[in-house]
């Protein structure tokens, strides 16, 4: 009889493990059109490189998924940090020759800053929700394999006050609530973070959010 219920119990644990990489990896393709909806001035590459960067990365994962073997955790790591690294120094770049094409008077169109600011903002919160899942307790298979304890950030269903705390587990949407709460209310809202690096994380996507909104945004709408 034991034998029998193990292969479902496996299952729902690899359910349970793949459903947060696959929103993560929809994430990022999502992340990956934005970028080629951006103009060339702004990113300083080729519209389809930020996107085909994001597809050569997320390969092996696909390959592994496909092959049912699993990459290493240090792989799998380094793979992710190298995405990440890769999309946030195109934010940056973005944002940066966005502001700095308003100082110059080369940015005349209201429109176009709206559209543009938009589209950043937006990439603004999928950048960050990917850093909040890939940081916290150590990434998902760390966070699986330790019973999803709160570790970088603490969310309203793990504390002790809500029945069930010990087995709920955050999955990509949950992250993606943080960077959107992060980047509207520009501060923790109903998740605090714990670690330094959580704390760092939300306070860069703040200022990212401020350049954005307060600055770009409202220039724009100045000009209309």
């Amino acid at each position: 009889m034991q034998q029998a219920h193990q292969p479902p119990r496996d299952e729902a644990q690899e359910i349970a493990k793949m459903a947060p990489w696959w929103a993560a990896a929809i994430g990022a393709l999502v992340l990956g059109g934005l970028f080629a909806l951006l103009p060339e001035s702004l990113t300083h590459m080729p519209y389809w490189l930020p996107l085909l960067l994001i597809v050569l990365i997320w390969l092996p994962f696909v390959a592994a998924h496909l092959l049912r073997r699993e990459l290493s955790h240090v792989t799998a790591r380094t793979l992710a940090f190298a995405l990440l690294a890769i999309i946030t120094v195109v934010l940056l770049i973005s944002v940066a020759f966005l502001v700095i094409s308003m100082a110059n008077g080369s940015a005349t169109r209201g429109t176009a800053l709206l559209r543009d600011a938009g589209l950043l903002w937006v990439a603004n919160v999928l950048v960050f929700s990917l850093w909040y899942w890939e940081i916290d307790g150590g990434g998902p298979r760390r966070r699986h394999q330790h019973g999803h304890l709160a570790a970088d950030l603490l969310f309203p269903q793990q504390t002790d006050t809500i029945t069930g705390a010990r087995v709920w587990a955050p999955h990509y949407l949950d992250y993606l609530f943080v960077a959107f709460t992060a980047a509207t209310a520009l501060s923790p809202t109903d998740t605090m973070p714990l670690s330094r690096r959580a704390k760092a994380l939300m306070m860069i996507e703040a200022v990212m959010a401020m350049a954005i909104v307060l600055v770009i945004a409202a220039r724009a709408i100045n000009i209309l």
